[in-house]
């Protein structure tokens, strides 16, 4: 198949493959005798399983790593575990942190009241220092 139906069969943006294949986590592919790229049913799966850790938030780094693991069926999965359970913690860290943003925010528009700017809440949080970035942790 061709780049564009590898695209549409994966749901992954032409330009993406071909960031994946220069990032080196999708191999370089066939190439007809016109220079075009040529994939098979091999490469559709593995851009699947690089699309589905994207989305989960894996770096390219851990995809790499998880790839590799990934043709060693027979080895330990402590390793893939581990790589999980550090993005599981990322996770559950930007959670906190979206969660006093969302606190913030909150605190701002209720407070608001919808007079002049001069005394707006929101303008006011804004302006001071540690209003936003202690909140979110930064």
């Amino acid at each position: 198949m061709q780049i564009g139906d590898l695209s549409r069969r994966s749901g992954v943006n032409i330009e993406t493959i071909r960031y994946y294949e220069r990032a080196g986590v999708l191999p370089p592919p066939a190439r007809l005798e016109n220079g075009r790229r040529r994939y098979g049913d091999g490469d559709a799966q593995r851009l699947g399983f690089i699309r589905n850790a994207r989305e989960l938030g894996f770096d390219l780094a851990s995809v790499r790593i998880l790839l590799a693991l990934q043709e060693q069926p027979e080895a330990s999965c402590a390793d893939a575990s581990r790589i999980a359970q550090d993005q599981l913690e990322k996770v559950n860290s930007r959670i906190a942190r979206l969660l006093s943003l969302r606190e913030e925010l909150t605190r701002m528009v209720t407070e608001c009241e919808r007079g002049v700017v001069s005394g707006c809440r929101v303008i006011e949080t804004l302006g001071t220092s540690g209003g936003l970035s202690a909140a979110e942790g930064a």
